[in-house]
């Protein structure tokens, strides 16, 4: 069966409004409660937020629902998704709760749920608290709140073992990082400082409401400015909730989760440390990763779009690295899901030790032309179920003849349908993602 309050990362939407109205957060925290009781008796549960002004009361709502039933909480107060995942299942934890609606707008929030193994919750189990909140939504529950003091020696552990995965310092480096007014305000700036590296700090003055703003993973341009500007050695820009990252050049280029894949991969190979010489990605990631692995006789497995579906993935192939695109990428040596800060302390030690920067590590990696096109629907059912639609898109993959992707899907937090095509030539993949893009609007726009 379909989930109604859960998409492929938790629950998501504008805080104060359905789903994260009151009581819908309060029956969250209920269920939640209820779940984690299956296994434990008055068990522990972490929760930690971003900055956006919404945090701290949806908090508030979701430790009252827990601790009707029994729970004890304990809140991290600004911490980064990774790092509640990390002190989750290194802790005495049942479960962990991050609030935090990633790369949004901060009108936006989100709900996402951690079990003790530091995985997210599968969709079967997602789907059980769901009904339960939707039980306890139809009966009527009046909305709680708990008292919450943040734990500052929280965040200081998950920056302890962040340290501790490192096998050189980075002394002598310029680093520009562009936090996004994000939960990497205060973690990045520290991490850096205390490997020895010279940091040019952008966006760490967050005010409840400029997350994401212009700044982080989703706009770079003003990071790349810096890294021009100061000279940086490397650049790095995070989301709202740090779980990916984004980086620059030395020259300004951009490089992705991609190419973030393709470098460390290669050096993961050349230390014995890929497991099965195969990295999993998603159906989003270039065509040019593909293409740069295989010649390096790397295997790239896809998978949906998500890091959840990415680690599920991982875990059954016993793959020891994964991502997306996007800058989620999962190291599964040391984390349970994507690591922004992570990922950049990987990919500058690869620089480090190689002597070199990342022009030169992603130097071969060739790009195919890839376009994005969203079209608001008015719902996600049948798309392509239709036949105009379907037959577009068949009208593009025979033109293609094996040399392009398509690849039409439903956005899962937002009333979408995405658009990728993918092709060596430029003109050709703008002019079909737009012909398919129209077919859509045509018969299911708003």
């Amino acid at each position: 069966m379909a989930k109604q309050l859960f998409g492929t990362d938790g629950i998501r939407g504008v805080a104060g409004e359905y789903p994260l109205d009151r009581a819908t957060v309060f029956a969250f925290g209920v269920a939640l409660g209820d779940d984690a009781a299956k296994m434990r008796e008055h068990p522990q549960i972490l929760i930690g937020a971003d900055t956006r002004e919404s945090g701290p009361w949806i908090a508030e709502l979701v430790a009252g629902g827990l601790e009707s039933r029994g729970a004890r909480v304990d809140y991290a107060g600004v911490i980064t998704t990774p790092g509640v995942a990390y002190l989750t299942r290194t802790g005495p934890y049942a479960a962990g709760v991050m609030i935090s609606a990633s790369h949004n707008p901060y009108r936006d929030n989100g709900i996402k749920v951690f079990s003790h193994s530091g995985f997210k919750l599968p969709d079967s189990e997602e789907h059980e608290i769901e009904q339960d909140i939707l039980r306890l939504r139809e009966v009527g529950v009046e909305p709680k709140a708990a008292n919450l003091k943040a734990d500052d020696s929280l965040d200081g552990s998950y920056l302890e073992f962040l340290l501790s995965t490192v096998s050189t310092r980075f002394d002598g480096m310029r680093v520009a990082l562009d936090c996004g007014n994000g939960a990497a305000y205060e973690l990045a700036p520290a991490l850096f400082a205390r490997l020895g590296a010279e940091t040019i700090v952008l966006n760490d003055a967050p005010d409840g409401r400029n997350i994401n703003l212009g700044c982080g993973a989703l706009h770079v341009e003003g990071l790349r400015d810096a890294v021009l500007a100061n000279g940086a050695d490397f650049g790095a820009a995070f989301d709202g909730d740090a779980d990916r990252a984004i980086f620059i050049a030395r020259s300004g280029k951009i490089v992705d989760g991609d190419a973030v894949l393709l470098v460390t991969a290669r050096a993961m190979k050349a230390q014995g440390r890929l497991c099965s010489d195969t990295v999993v990605s998603t159906v989003m990631s270039n065509l040019g990763l593909e293409k740069a692995l295989a010649t390096g006789g790397i295997q790239m497995v896809r998978t949906p779009v998500g890091d959840k579906y990415v680690l599920e993935e991982m875990v059954r192939l016993n793959a020891a690295l994964g991502g997306e695109q996007s800058g989620h990428v999962i190291f599964r040596e040391y984390s349970t899901t994507g690591d922004g800060l992570l990922t950049a302390l990987r990919l500058f030690e690869i620089a480090r030790l190689a002597g070199v920067g990342l022009d030169e590590l992603t130097a071969d990696l060739f790009i195919y032309p890839q376009r994005l096109v969203n079209v608001r629907v008015r719902d996600k059912k049948g798309l392509l179920e239709m036949p105009a639609i379907a037959q577009e898109i068949r009208r593009v993959e025979d033109a293609f003849a094996g040399t392009g992707r398509v690849l039409v899907r439903f956005s899962g937090t937002e009333p979408l349908a995405r658009v990728m095509v993918e092709g060596p030539d430029l003109e050709q993949v703008e002019s079909f993602s737009l012909s398919i893009a129209e077919a859509i609007r045509r018969e299911m726009g708003e």
